[in-house]
């Protein structure tokens, strides 16, 4: 169930426009240009989203020229945007977090269906918030870090609690303690799909195995009643994934806050301005044109197996897609990165425009829920329409490679 994670190699990623080598784009930018310094380094392994983790990613984004004038702009205010658009988005995502953490603590304190039901609510009402700072990811920001703590996936349903046919399955069933403390250390210790902690874990506690073609997982509010059976250590282990999930998306906050000395934010506003939109640049046409493309929707199609969708315990994979989605077109329109790039070449700022209005509208006619759609025909226009959203996709990661190299900047994407 697990994926391998991809290697990133010279040979085997997407670098800015086409095939085109990055001395040769170099070159062809400054008409003598030295050459590009990019160098990759390992990070990551644990995994995160499709056990991809954070790849291998450049230790300089900015492409050389003996040009001066070959990348004169201003950035500063696209930069400082962006840095407030990631501590709130940051922000809002924590907030929603103790919203769920919450009314997990009021179905401890009294379990019944209708505050699982509120449970579930507002796992479904918080997840929004995160799926839109997942385009910071893929660079050597904060999130790299825990972002296999905070949002791994696929994960092995019988490593955390029974499953049909298994029912002594799992770490709830089994006699070590259950605490922050162990469930993190316990987390993909073995294997990228040995998934304990994080919104997919909270998710299967309050759901259960999704056994049904026509809904999402139907967990008894029974496994919550205390003193029975194994349910104390359920209850502990739903609370502790509950409390690291808010305080990890805490840290993530402030990494980003203003003013704060020493955090991340403070390091990213003192890059040279084309190694932070370097950063910028690549979360959204990573996350647009492998992650998302390639691992949440591609993966899926060719498999049509139900294990390959997102969120799968409560089917909501089709609000994963349009909110990672929202969170690229904000980066775009927020901080004003279009403005930008049409500062320098309006048709290309209008091409990406196009890009991102036709991907919007293709992930918003996607099949809801995501496992109808995989269980459809090949041909069936459900299958169709999501092959279409691939292609959209795709087709907007190549524009931002393109705005990348209008912009001096190196966009390395996985072709798989």
């Amino acid at each position: 169930m697990a994926k391998m994670l991809k290697t990133w190699t010279a040979l085997g990623v997407a670098v800015l426009a086409g095939a085109q080598t990055a001395q040769a784009l170099t070159a062809k930018l400054s008409n003598a240009a030295s050459p590009l310094l990019v160098q990759a380094q390992a990070e990551g392994g644990e995994g995160g989203e499709g056990g991809e983790g954070s790849g291998e990613t450049p230790t300089i984004y900015a492409l050389s020229s003996t040009d001066a004038n070959a990348f004169n702009y201003d950035a500063k205010p696209q930069i400082a945007a962006y840095a407030d658009l990631v501590h709130r988005s940051y922000a809002e995502s924590k907030a929603d977090a103790d919203k769920l953490a919450a009314a997990i603590d009021a179905l401890l304190d009294a379990p019944t269906p209708e505050s699982l039901a509120a449970a579930r609510d507002a796992w479904v009402k918080a997840r929004p918030a995160y799926l839109r700072t997942e385009t910071f990811r893929f660079y050597d920001g904060p999130i790299e870090a825990i972002e296999g703590e905070i949002n791994a996936w696929p994960m092995n349903e019988t490593f955390v609690d029974y499953v049909e046919g298994k029912p002594g399955a799992g770490l709830v069933n089994g006699k070590e303690p259950l605490n922050l403390a162990t469930l993190t250390e316990a987390n993909q210790k073995t294997d990228e799909a040995d998934v304990t902690t994080g919104w997919h874990a909270i998710e299967f506690l309050l759901w259960g195995q999704d056994l049904s073609a026509e809904g999402p997982g139907n967990r008894p509010h029974a496994d919550y009643v205390a003193g029975q059976g194994n349910n104390d250590r359920r209850r502990a282990y739903l609370k502790a994934a509950a409390e690291k999930l808010v305080g990890d998306l805490q840290k993530l906050e402030q990494a980003w806050a203003l003013g704060a000395n020493g955090n991340y934010r403070e390091t990213f506003e003192k890059l040279e301005q084309r190694e932070a939109l370097g950063r910028i640049v690549n979360g959204m046409a990573v996350l647009a044109g492998f992650e998302f493309m390639s691992e949440r929707l591609a993966v899926a199609l060719d498999s049509g197996d139900q294990e390959d969708e997102h969120s799968c315990f409560s089917d909501t994979t089709k609000q994963d897609f349009v909110h990672d989605f929202e969170g690229i077109r904000r980066v775009w329109t927020e901080t004003k990165l279009g403005e930008l790039l049409a500062s320098r070449d309006p048709r290309l700022a209008k091409a990406v425009d196009a890009a991102m209005t036709d991907a919007e509208s293709r992930i918003a006619a996607l099949g809801d829920p995501w496992d109808g759609v995989l269980a459809a025909a090949k041909d069936s226009p459900e299958r169709q329409a999501a092959e279409a959203a691939v292609q959209s996709l795709q087709a907007l990661a190549n524009e931002l490679k393109k705005a990348g190299n209008n912009l001096g900047v190196i966009v390395l994407i996985p072709t798989g």
